[in-house]
C-alpha cells in the first residue's frame, strides 16, 4: 500500500530524523502564524536570535485574541506587533481583521504546505490539506529564523467516514463524537487524517471545525484531503491557482483505523469541565440555561452564523437567556450584512461582539454566578469562561441557537427543513485592505515597544545537581489555564514576565508564588496529561522565572512539554506510575549527576524526606536535551546565529 498523506507531506518537508513512530524528525516549516497573547513573546525572542528578516515563505502576525483595549497595555503590544511585522517581513492582520486560523484558511493556507501556529488550533487549516501544527513561541521564532521544527514522528490514524449528516447535525457532532470515543488523552502522538465518502459531504468550513477541535484530543495534527470541496472554497477565495490534489484513504497504509457512520450521529454536548464528557444532547434536555453564545475559530465561519440565523429568523431569544455571538473574520461579516443574515440575528435579539477569540478565554461575557453557559468554541475548563463557578457546556451552533430561543438545551431536530438547503458560497467577499505588508527595507522601520514589554529573563546552565521542595502537587489534566490563567487582566502581562509570573498556579494555590520566592525554586509534581489546552509559552516562561527546576508528572501534553524543554525546564515522567503517590508536597527532593542521567534517559529520584529513591523517565530529544543543559533553546539558536555570521 502506499503512504498516507501526512506522511508524505512530512516526507517532502523532511530535514533530518527517521520517520518511525516516537522518533524525532525535524520539518522545513513554509508558513507560520502568530496571534497576540502568544506573538508578542514570539517576536521578542525572533529578535534577540539576530536574522534581519524572517526566512519562511509566509509569515503572518494576527491581532485577534486581547482586543479590549482598557488602559495602555493592549494598544501597546498592538502597536509593537505592527512595526515589529514591518521590519522584519512579516504581513500584520489588524485588530478588527478577524481569528487568526479563520483569515489564514481563507486568505493564506495552501494544500500540502507546512503551517507552524504559536496557538494550539492551528491545525484548523488541516482542512485544506495542510500540516498544519500548534507550538509555542520560541518554536515560531526558530522557524521564521530558517531552522527547522523538530517534533516527535507521529502514527497515522484514518478516521474513515461514511454516510451523510442529518440537516441538524453538524461537523461539531463529529468531533465531539471522537472525544467521546478516545478522550482529552487519546490523540497524543498521532494524527487523524479524514478519508471516505463522508467527507465529500463536508464542506471545507466544516472540515475546519473538525481540525480545530482536534487539539482537545491531544492530536499533533488533523488531516483533510484536498479535493473538489477544497478547489470549491480556493476559487470562491479567488485563491484556485493553490489547489492541487491531494489524496487521502484506502490505498494508502495507516497505524489505526477508525469507522464513523455520520448518518447515525446525533447532536452532542460536552458537560463541564472537560471537551470529552460527551453525552447526547437529548439526556440534558430539561437542562435551563442562562446564556448561550455562538463564535470563535472553532465556529464562527459563514457555514456555522448563517445556519444558526435560518433557525432565529423571525423569532427571539427566551427572556431568560443572555445571547451573543462572535463573528470569525470580517470576510464573514460584511458577507452576512450583505445577505441580511446579520439583521435576521440581531432581530432574534443577539448581541454581537467583536470580531476577536473573546469569550473563549474569558476576555468579556462572562456568565454570572454559578449560571450554565452553552457555547460552540472548544474548551470549557474550569473558570476558563472568567465566573469560577459557571458550568460550561460545548455544543454546535445549531444547538447554541436552538438553545437560545428555548432557554433549555434543545436540538434543532424540528429546523430539519430550514437547514437541508445549504449552500457553500460561489464566491466570498475578498477585501485585504486590513492586512498591512511589511516595509520593502525593514531597516528604517522603528520597533516600538512600550512600558509593559520588558526583557527576556536570564537563563542559565543546568547544574548536574538540583534540589528543592515540591512545592504544589497536582492532579490529572491540569491545563495551561491552570498554569497561567488567560483572563483578561492577566494577558495583558504576556509581554512582562516577571509580572506575569505572579499569577502562576493563582486559581489553585494563591500561596504557590510566595512559596517559590521563599524556597528559590523547586518541583512542580502533576498526574496525567500535564499541560494539555493553549500553546502559551508562559505556562513555561513564568514558572522558569520563579525557579521551577523540573515538573514531574505521570504524562505529558505534547505542547507544554516542548515548551517546558525550550526553556530548560526537565518535564520528567514516573517510570511507574504509583510512585507519584508517595510523594507529597513539602517534601525535599534532589537529582544528582543530570548530566549523564539525561543522556541515559534514565533519572533517579531521591526523597530526602522519605529516604526513598524512584525510577524518572523523560521523552526527550538530544536536540532538547542540550537545550535544558544550556538553560534555554534560545541559547542555542543564538550559538548557531553567531556561527553563520561568521
Amino acid at each position: 500500500m502506499g503512504e498516507n498523506l501526512t506522511r508524505r507531506i512530512i516526507r517532502e518537508h523532511l530535514v533530518s530524523g527517521n520517520m518511525a513512530p516516537g522518533e524525532e524528525i525535524s520539518l522545513k516549516i513554509d508558513q507560520t502564524l502568530t496571534q497576540d497573547a502568544t506573538g508578542t513573546m514570539a517576536y521578542l525572542e525572533f529578535e534577540s536570535m539576530g536574522v534581519e528578516r524572517v526566512r519562511t515563505e509566509l509569515s503572518v502576525s494576527y491581532i485577534d485574541h486581547s482586543c479590549l483595549q482598557v488602559g495602555f497595555k493592549n494598544a501597546d503590544d498592538h502597536r509593537f506587533l505592527q512595526t515589529v511585522a514591518a521590519k522584519y517581513g512579516i504581513l500584520c492582520s489588524r485588530p478588527g481583521n478577524g481569528i487568526c486560523h479563520q483569515v489564514h484558511m481563507e486568505r493564506f493556507g495552501v494544500p500540502g504546505k507546512t503551517l507552524l501556529g504559536s496557538d494550539s488550533h492551528t491545525p484548523h487549516n488541516g482542512a485544506l490539506g495542510m500540516l498544519a501544527m500548534g507550538a509555542g513561541g520560541l518554536d515560531i521564532a526558530l522557524a521564521m529564523g530558517g531552522q527547522p521544527f523538530r517534533v516527535k514522528m507521529p502514527k497515522v490514524v484514518n478516521v474513515r467516514l461514511t454516510g451523510k449528516l442529518k440537516p441538524y447535525v453538524a461537523s461539531k457532532d463529529i468531533i465531539l463524537e471522537l472525544l467521546r470515543r478516545f478522550t482529552v488523552k487519546g490523540g497524543v502522538g498521532k494524527v487523524f487524517e479524514y478519508s471516505g465518502p463522508g467527507v465529500e459531504t463536508l464542506t471545507v468550513p466544516q472540515r475546519a471545525t473538525i481540525c480545530n477541535m482536534g487539539a482537545e484530543l491531544g492530536l499533533t495534527t488533523s488531516v483533510f484531503p484536498s479535493d473538489e470541496q477544497t478547489r470549491h472554497f480556493l476559487k470562491a477565495q479567488g485563491r484556485e491557482e493553490c489547489y492541487k490534489e491531494l489524496k487521502t484513504g484506502g490505498d494508502y497504509a495507516y497505524d489505526e483505523v477508525v469507522e464513523i457512520d455520520l448518518s447515525q450521529l446525533e447532536p452532542l454536548v460536552a458537560q463541564p469541565h472537560m471537551p470529552d464528557r460527551v453525552v447526547p444532547v437529548a439526556q440534558l434536555e430539561d437542562l435551563k440555561v442562562d446564556q448561550v453564545w455562538i463564535g470563535s475559530c472553532t465556529n464562527g465561519n459563514y457555514h456555522d452564523i448563517v445556519q444558526a440565523a435560518k433557525i432565529l429568523k423571525g423569532k427571539h431569544v427566551s427572556p431568560n437567556v443572555s445571547f451573543s455571538m462572535s463573528i470569525a473574520s470580517r470576510q464573514i461579516m460584511h458577507m452576512l450584512s450583505e445577505e441580511g443574515w446579520l439583521n435576521d440575528i440581531i432581530d432574534a435579539g443577539c448581541r454581537i461582539l467583536e470580531l476577536t477569540c473573546g469569550p473563549c478565554g474569558g476576555a468579556g461575557q462572562s456568565p454570572c454566578s454559578g449560571a450554565v453557559s452553552v457555547r460552540t468554541n472548544n474548551r470549557n475548563f474550569e473558570g476558563r469562561s472568567g465566573t469560577k463557578d459557571a458550568k460550561v457546556y460545548l455544543v454546535s451552533p445549531e444547538t447554541a441557537a436552538m438553545t437560545a430561543l428555548k432557554g433549555t438545551l434543545a436540538t434543532a431536530k424540528e429546523a430539519s427543513e430550514l437547514l437541508a438547503d445549504y449552500q457553500e458560497p460561489e464566491r466570498y467577499h475578498i477585501d485585504d485592505s486590513m492586512i498591512l505588508a511589511p516595509a520593502a527595507d525593514g531597516s528604517c522601520v522603528e520597533v516600538i515597544k512600550g512600558p509593559n514589554i520588558k526583557g527576556l529573563p536570564e537563563f542559565h546552565a543546568l547544574p548536574d545537581t538540583v534540589q528543592g521542595e515540591v512545592l504544589i502537587k497536582l492532579e490529572d489534566n491540569i491545563s495551561t489555564d491552570h498554569i497561567i490563567p488567560a483572563l483578561p487582566e492577566i494577558v495583558t502581562f504576556r509581554s512582562n514576565i516577571p509580572a506575569i509570573s505572579e499569577y502562576v498556579f493563582s486559581g489553585i494555590d494563591s500561596d504557590f508564588v510566595k512559596r517559590c520566592k521563599e524556597k528559590q525554586g523547586g518541583f512542580v509534581l502533576a498526574g496525567k496529561n500535564y499541560g494539555q489546552g493553549s500553546s502559551r509559552e508562559h505556562a513555561a516562561l513564568a514558572p522558569k522565572y520563579l525557579g521551577i527546576k523540573a515538573v514531574i508528572a505521570v504524562s505529558f501534553a505534547r505542547i507544554h512539554s516542548q515548551n517546558l524543554a525550550n526553556f530548560g525546564i526537565m518535564p520528567l515522567e514516573f517510570k511507574e506510575a504509583s510512585d507519584y503517590e508517595r510523594i507529597d508536597q513539602g517534601d525535599q527532593l534532589e537529582i544528582s549527576g543530570l548530566d549523564q542521567a539525561l543522556d541515559m534517559h534514565r533519572v533517579i529520584l531521591k526523597n530526602l524526606s522519605k529516604k526513598e529513591s524512584y525510577e524518572l523517565v523523560h521523552h526527550l530529544s538530544d536536540y532538547q536535551i542540550r537545550s535544558i543543559k544550556a538553560g534555554s533553546v534560545l541559547r542555542l539558536a543564538a550559538e548557531r546565529a553567531s556561527n553563520e555570521k561568521e
